[in-house]
């Protein structure tokens, strides 16, 4: 699993979250190059994702991701949910401050058994 997230704080309430649903392998990128170079050195089953990050967006991450290594289901976890470009379907798109029951289903039916 990644997690694409540049605040600190919310960063460690989805590894929280991530754990409880079942995820033992977590991990992390506060950037979208960290974000692109995480996922190259392990391709994650399931992206947790911010859209706004500090430097570039957790969308063109999940790009170019997806580039490199096929499609992998996203849940995108923005403030601005209106401003996830792109974000199209099948990913799931929600918003902060974020639900817990709504994350841990959507991680459930989207990530891989």
């Amino acid at each position: 699993m990644l997690i694409i997230e540049d605040e600190w704080l919310i960063a460690e309430y989805l590894i929280y979250l991530a754990e409880e649903a079942g995820a033992t392998s977590i991990a992390t990128a506060s950037t979208e190059a960290d974000a692109v170079r995480a996922a190259q050195e392990r391709r994650p089953d399931i992206i947790f994702s911010d859209v706004k990050l500090l430097a570039g967006t957790g969308p063109r991450a999940v790009q170019a991701i997806f580039s490199a290594l096929g499609k992998i289901p996203v849940i995108f976890i923005s403030g601005v949910p209106d401003s996830c470009q792109p974000c199209e379907p099948p990913n799931v798109i929600l918003r902060k401050p974020v639900d817990p029951a709504r994350l841990l289903g959507a991680f459930r039916r989207l990530a891989p058994v």
